[in-house]
């Protein structure tokens, strides 16, 4: 195929890890670049790209079909991997190599670790969260919706991945606090945010009427249509400015989110995503359904409560008008975004939790080449 990439570079470095396949809203790449806050550490994010995407970072940025079809591209891929780097992690529990080993990462997991590849697992969200345990943890749940027909699929996908992680045996990271009810023994591997882009030195509630921000990227996960008669109607009082925006490129969203007052994250998972932190990183007031097992979860791991404004489809008129009342102690609370997302999600609490994982001495007495 004409359109095979050329080879990331190597990392000059000890310790070289190779972070694959999805990325998911950068995530990998984010990962890459904490990790080589480390000391002798060196590291590469690659992922398969298709039409649509919102063009995020990476390395090493392959088409899905080469990805997928091409055994030239994967065998080069697979011998530059195993004989130049000494870790691997791989995202969302899929195949890194196409479908060269079959499409099975435990079969590439064990190929890489017979080539002395220390091998790590992370998960992001819908991979590994479990839609009957999430339906019988929270009322708002997506998974109660009867006309969704993607939920089977998705059980079907979560316990295979369960079974993944099971026989693969690697040490697993979770990027958000919920899937520690998915898996337990794993680690949390915080979302990385350049924050810099999103900082603003305007305090949120100074316009008489504010602007409230929802830009969901998945409408129905984010609880969209339950929240959208609440805001729909404040804003024809006059009350607020409504902004939903979506399929927005990742290059343009600093500006809308420092342009809004208030940012509306998610209602239905009970979790906060990258969106959150970028939000809070821009000193916004944020608003979000948030399980306590996360708020706790983040205070332990961190030290720091997460200032995310609680609401759920029911209340969130409510929250919306005691902000409308008194602002002040809401402009309070946005006023601890920056630095919970400078403690938290900058890229160094990521890189501490990496290190362990990646200095430890390799799982099998061979090493990369």
């Amino acid at each position: 195929m004409a359109d095979i990439p050329q080879p990331s570079p190597i990392p000059d470095s000890q310790v070289r890890l190779y972070i694959a396949p999805v990325n998911f809203a950068g995530q990998g790449w984010e990962w890459a670049r904490a990790a080589e806050r480390i000391t002798g550490v060196g590291a590469t994010s690659m992922h398969y790209t298709v039409p649509g995407d919102f063009g995020f970072p990476g390395d090493t940025v392959v088409p899905v079909a080469v990805f997928s079809r091409s055994k030239r591209w994967q065998r080069a891929q697979f011998d530059r991997v195993s004989t130049n780097y000494s870790h691997v992690l791989i995202e969302a529990e899929r195949p890194i190599f196409g479908t060269l080993f079959g499409e099975d990462p435990v079969r590439e997991a064990r190929a890489l670790r017979a080539r002395g590849i220390t091998v790590g697992m992370v998960s992001h969200g819908s991979d590994l969260r479990l839609p009957s345990r999430h339906r019988d943890t929270d009322q708002w749940s997506p998974f109660h919706d009867e006309d969704w027909e993607e939920i089977p699929r998705l059980e079907r996908q979560a316990r295979n991945h369960r079974r993944v992680l099971s026989d693969i045996g690697a040490p697993v990271f979770v990027s958000t606090s919920d899937l520690m009810l998915d898996w337990p023994e794993a680690k949390l591997l915080p979302v990385v945010v350049d924050l810099e882009p999103w900082s603003s030195g305007e305090p949120p509630l100074l316009r008489t009427v504010p602007v409230v921000l929802h830009a969901p990227s998945k409408a129905r996960i984010k609880g969209s249509q339950l929240i959208d008669p609440v805001l729909t109607a404040l804003h024809d009082d006059g009350k607020i400015e409504y902004r939903r925006v979506e399929g927005i490129p990742a290059q343009e969203m600093p500006e809308h989110v420092r342009d809004a007052d208030i940012v509306l994250e998610q209602f239905r998972i009970g979790n906060y995503s990258r969106a959150a932190v970028e939000a809070l990183a821009a000193g916004r007031v944020v608003i979000g359904h948030v399980h306590d097992q996360v708020r706790d979860h983040v205070l332990m791991e961190t030290g720091c409560e997460l200032p995310v404004v609680e609401a759920t489809p029911d209340t969130l008129r409510a929250v919306l008008e005691d902000i409308l009342d008194r602002r002040e102690p809401f402009r309070e609370i946005a006023a601890h975004g920056p630095a919970f997302a400078r403690s938290v999600h900058d890229g160094n609490f990521s890189a501490s939790v990496l290190r362990e994982h990646l200095l430890r001495q390799p799982e099998t007495s061979g090493s990369a080449k």
